[in-house]
């Protein structure tokens, strides 16, 4: 007869097994339409197709700003809106400083975006019903971008960013702007299946 504590274990370890095995299943959106020009390691240069975004600016530390950020679109794409429509989440969730990245900085102002299906134009999305949530297109862009796993602390993304900047140093591209990260999993995915991207603007 089967004990009453090895039924519990066998439960618990089937929800653990599910709980893990969601990160990567909800990851599986839309994301937005790019061309590889080129791959060298976990580095690439993409073209990506022009995009309409939803964004929120929050002003704290990237952490805070990204949590804040993500709760505040996540409630407009689930029809807190003028429609009351709900709206297909896609990968990633943008973020980006609107001063030089500096880790843990306290008071930096960040801006959060969502990426929109493609099914949508400017005229067609529902308006939001909070007027901090605002709607753009972004023309085509070139980025090279670096893509790497784990939980994206600051630690993390510092490292990768010098090597992207390096990259570009070696290449001799030209960028502009703050670094765009980019986060593709839910906060309860593993580490290890995790995929992150820092990815800067190219130009010619």
């Amino acid at each position: 007869m089967i004990s009453k504590k090895a039924i519990l274990v066998s439960v618990g370890f089937i929800l653990v097994s599910a709980l893990v095995l969601s990160g990567p299943i909800m990851s599986h959106v839309d994301e937005p339409k790019f061309k590889i020009e080129e791959t060298i390691g976990d580095i690439q240069i993409r073209t990506y197709e022009p995009m309409i975004l939803a964004q929120v600016s929050i002003e704290g530390t990237r952490k805070y700003a990204v949590l804040e950020g993500f709760m505040i679109i996540s409630d407009y794409i689930s029809g807190n809106n003028e429609s009351k429509d709900t709206i297909a989440m896609m990968a990633p969730v943008f973020q980006h400083s609107h001063a030089p990245y500096i880790p843990d900085k306290e008071e930096v102002k960040w801006t959060v975006s969502f990426v929109m299906p493609q099914t949508y134009t400017l005229d067609t999305l529902p308006k939001a019903n909070n007027s901090d949530i605002k709607l753009s297109i972004i023309p085509s862009k070139r980025f090279v971008v670096i893509r790497f796993s784990g939980l994206a602390g600051d630690d993390s993304i510092k490292d990768h960013l010098a090597r992207l900047t390096q990259y570009v140093t070696q290449r001799k591209l030209k960028v502009r702007g703050e670094p765009l990260l980019a986060f593709y999993n839910p906060p309860w995915t593993l580490p290890i299946l995790r995929r992150n991207e820092i990815m800067l603007e190219v130009i010619d």
